[in-house]
């Protein structure tokens, strides 16, 4: 029952063999053991049918194979009409089981696939049982004679059928695979639970008539039943142990982009999605696509949705809760969306801190009945997860943000600035860099400048110069606010010459471009323009500076003795002599 795309000319093949083979098989089964229709009680077979179609129905699924539990019905009918009428009910068994789990363009191989596996190895089992000398009818079950064949029908139908499965997987779906899968131990456990059953029920239909089909049918179903609950217990057990393992690796990112990646990357690992997205909800009719896992790029990541086209996503803020939607129809009222037409299952998580809804978690599948309600508490738990990871994210990069910042001109500080500093000489002394350049920077008259207008006009001013030299420097190098009215930029791999260029062209931009003081003393009213310079000196390593200390000492002597006392609003270079 696994679902992958396989090639145009396999798919013809498969195709092309079940056209042709079905019927043989069929037609050979007819062979082994001919029956005459008129002879046939119909309505007690008709009773086989609708009782194995009632198993088909609440199938287990593990992994991704279903648990075929009509096997015993199809057993009984073996011993009580043929192999004809077995193979009937199997493969009516088998289209009901179809029918239940949906197929689609994308999965609809699996009809032919499923239908030539289990005809075949019906007929391949049913020959070795009347090879053995099997009769249908007899009812001597402690004769050697007459049990030996059943059970080497039930071992051959078991060993065929892993040998299938494990055949579809490696040779047609072309996906490596072991051969004795978790699956294959399940397989093995139902097929010893069923064959006592289908047992009972051939030999209590063979006594009181079908009636035996309520007897033994009834605590069939509710075996079913609870070994569906079981398995069903069984994989919540280990969807929360993955949970689990997620929660730990979100708890263990502190940048958001990081939870985002992790969070987006397991959720859609844990789940069958061909459609992922987590939305930031950014006030009542807005939103924004942050992360999106999407086959047919129907929405790309940072786009902005509004609730007015998305009526499913609106429908989830005002309901506050999770929802999950197994087919199209209970949620194609809500037309207006995004999501790719193909989808038809889905799931929807709010993610809500503080009582409020921060974000939608939005799972989809393109298949029909893909979620359970068990997945969705999953679901539910890791968004609390995720919640929380990305609150302690955010506290911890704005925590790491003040102590790396300037809390004024929001540049670096002179503390963060060390570390980067010995960070690129290290790559210096390594040779993965071949130069470092510093440039240090001081306004001149800026004691002026506060007597005159204000030591708000003051912080006005640095910071401006701070968003002018963050946009100067841009990403060749880093800005920081060295203390007072004194900045300093850090350049990797950046020539003596370029680091001319560059401080020159700050300099310039400085001198030339009046700075607009809102909040000065002055009695006149509106903004005041004020004009203000700045000495700038550099030196660059290593041909300037043994170590970190000698840089900046030197970029530092360049600036004063260069710059300041050579009339300021200058440029300097430091040059060692020898």
């Amino acid at each position: 029952m696994v679902v992958q795309a396989v090639s145009r000319q396999k798919e013809v093949v498969i195709w092309t063999s079940f056209v042709v083979m079905l019927p043989i098989f069929l037609w050979l089964g007819y062979q082994l053991s001919p029956v005459v229709f008129e002879d046939l009680p119909m309505w007690h077979i008709i009773g086989f049918l609708a009782l194995a179609i009632i198993l088909a129905l609440i199938p287990i699924v593990v992994g991704e194979v279903p648990l075929f539990l009509a096997q015993g019905v199809s057993l009984a009918a073996l011993l009580s009409f043929g192999l004809f009428i077995e193979m009937i009910v199997t493969l009516v068994s088998v289209l009901a089981l179809m029918a239940y789990m949906r197929f689609n363009s994308d999965n609809r191989l699996r009809i032919p696939i499923n239908m030539l596996m289990f005809s075949g190895i019906s007929l391949i089992a049913g020959f070795v049982f009347y090879l053995l000398g099997g009769t249908p009818g007899d009812t001597r079950l402690l004769s050697i004679g007459v049990i030996t064949p059943i059970l080497a029908h039930e071992f051959v139908y078991f060993t065929l059928n892993t040998v299938a499965l494990y055949f579809i997987q490696v040779q047609i779906y072309e996906r490596k695979s072991k051969f004795i899968t978790p699956d294959t131990k399940w397989d093995a456990v139902t097929s010893i639970m069923v064959l006592p059953v289908g047992l009972i029920l051939y030999m209590l239909y063979e006594q009181v008539g079908p009636i035996a089909l309520v007897y033994v049918g009834l605590p069939f179903v509710i075996l079913t039943l609870i070994l569906q609950l079981y398995h069903s217990s069984q994989k919540v057990n280990v969807y929360l142990q993955q949970a689990a393992d997620v929660g730990h690796q979100l708890t263990e990112r502190l940048d958001t982009q990081g939870v985002l990646d992790v969070f987006l990357d397991k959720i859609s690992t844990l789940f069958k999605v061909d459609y992922a997205a987590i939305i930031d909800v950014n006030g009542e009719k807005i939103m924004k696509v942050l992360r999106v896992m999407d086959k047919e790029n129907s929405v790309e990541a940072n786009a902005i949705l509004h609730t007015d086209d998305e009526e499913l996503l609106a429908y989830m803020l005002k309901r506050g809760k999770s929802v999950c939607y197994f087919t199209k129809k209970e949620w194609k009222h809500m037309s207006k969306s995004h999501l790719p037409a193909k989808i038809e299952s889905l799931m929807c998580v709010p993610v809500i801190r503080n009582h409020k809804i921060e974000g939608l978690v939005l799972l989809a599948s393109t298949s029909k009945r893909t979620y359970d309600k068990s997945q969705l508490m999953i679901v539910d738990i890791l968004c609390s997860y995720f919640g929380v990871a990305m609150e302690k994210a955010r506290h911890y990069q704005e925590t790491k943000q003040k102590s790396e910042r300037c809390a004024l001109t929001k540049l670096y500080n002179y503390r963060f600035f060390e570390s980067v500093l010995d960070k690129e000489y290290d790559k210096l002394n390594k040779g993965h860099s071949k130069s470092l350049s510093l440039i240090m920077l001081d306004l001149d008259h800026f004691k002026k400048v506060n007597d005159v207008y204000g030591h708000q006009s003051g912080n006005e001013i640095l910071m401006q110069v701070a968003d002018r030299l963050t946009a100067l420097v841009g990403n060749k190098g880093t800005v920081a606010r060295y203390g007072g009215e004194e900045f300093v930029i850090l350049l990797p791999d950046m020539e003596r010459g370029q680091c001319f260029e560059l401080a020159e062209r700050i300099r310039v931009h400085l001198a030339t471009r009046s700075f607009a003081l809102k909040q000065h003393i002055r009695e006149s009213q509106g903004a005041q323009m004020v004009k203000v310079t700045a000495s700038i000196g550099f030196a660059t390593a290593p041909d300037d500076a043994e170590d970190t200390l000698d840089l900046i000492r030197h970029a530092d002597r360049a600036m004063y003795v260069g710059a300041k006392k050579a009339g300021r609003n200058k440029v300097a270079e430091y040059r060692k002599t020898s």
